[in-house]
């Protein structure tokens, strides 16, 4: 019955237990922590309202006939390179807040050069992407498909930027000797979120 006893203990009434845990009652998340939740639930709720637009627009007649005039655009081979890309900038990310944690410099700022690295091509390659389907003649104003696809790739791209920028201060803080736990292990989770979007969108183009 010991062990039932200890996981029903709570560390702040046990005597000893829990001595460098924070208090429960007063601990407060760092104030970034808090504007980097509330920031995925606007990215959240944005992504959310285009995605419903997207699927009342591709049911939607288009203006001055009946018939529907929605059609998906392809899915060229390197989408999903720079969706392989994005993958590995998050698992270098991955790697850089697990060296933060264990206090493995070494493995921090190669992980943080990887992720930046990967970040640009990423960015790179989905500008590579819109020059091929320019040059098929999937043009903006072709096809509202082609509008959606152009609108949150833009958004998704400008939300990346940012990351680049959040990665430039962990960088910073990281070569300069700062402290630099806190940026990186909430622009980790700022970059997974964004390869989760990313790749429910692409879930989004490839099932309509």
């Amino acid at each position: 019955m010991s062990l039932f006893r200890r996981l029903g203990e709570k560390s702040w009434e046990t005597p000893g237990a829990g001595a460098d845990a924070p208090d429960p009652v007063t601990y407060r998340p760092p104030a970034a922590q808090v504007l980097m939740l509330v920031y995925f639930g606007v990215i959240t709720i944005l992504f959310g309202l285009v995605t419903s637009a997207y699927f009342m627009r591709m049911g939607m007649p288009g203006m001055g006939h009946g018939t529907l005039d929605w059609h998906p655009m392809p899915e060229p081979p390197l989408i999903w390179i720079n969706t392989a890309v994005l993958l590995l900038a998050s698992l270098a990310w991955e790697a850089a807040r697990i060296g933060v944690r264990r206090g493995e410099s070494a493995l921090v700022r190669p992980s943080l050069v990887t992720a930046g690295a990967l970040g640009i091509l990423f960015l790179a390659g989905q500008l590579l992407l819109w020059s091929q389907f320019a040059a098929r003649g999937y043009f903006l104003q072709s096809n509202p498909a082609n509008a959606f696809f152009y609108m949150i790739t833009t958004l998704h791209g400008l939300h990346l930027i940012g990351g680049l920028w959040f990665w430039g201060l962990a960088m910073r803080r990281s070569l300069g000797g700062g402290a630099a736990a806190l940026p990186i292990q909430l622009t980790a989770a700022y970059w997974h979120f964004l390869l989760l979007v990313w790749i429910l969108m692409l879930g989004l183009f490839v099932s309509t």
